[in-house]
């Protein structure tokens, strides 16, 4: 709901709009789920996208170089997720027993912002 919100009433989106759509998702999800960094989320995957997106603008990057650091870094977080215990949602209750998984809403944020760098 807040990425729609970022760009509410747009026809057509530039990286800036996706940075700002990608920055209200993160802070959606951590606002309903109470979600940080590490803790085998979303969350996990979103917020290293949103950093290397920055990044590359930063740089000057163009979209697509932009688009793919981003999506590149939101498969690396994924990636992490399998190291780790869950301590959020319905995978907390697993524990240690997560280790060696990875978390399902991180690899859903994944591919849409996969999705989307491959549409943009």
């Amino acid at each position: 709901l807040n990425a729609g919100k970022a760009v509410a009433g747009k026809e057509t989106l530039s990286l800036a709009d996706f940075e700002a759509m990608v920055q209200g998702a993160l802070e959606g999800v951590k606002q309903r789920g109470k979600a940080t960094k590490g803790e085998k989320t979303m969350v996990d995957a979103i917020e290293p996208a949103l950093e290397a997106l920055r990044e590359a603008i930063a740089k000057g990057a163009s979209t697509r170089e932009a688009m793919d650091e981003a999506v590149a870094a939101a498969e690396k977080g994924v990636a992490y997720t399998k190291t780790i215990a869950a301590t959020k949602g319905r995978a907390s209750y697993l524990g240690d027993r997560s280790i060696g998984h990875e978390d399902p809403g991180a690899m859903s944020s994944y591919v849409i912002l996969k999705t989307i760098a491959e549409a943009f």
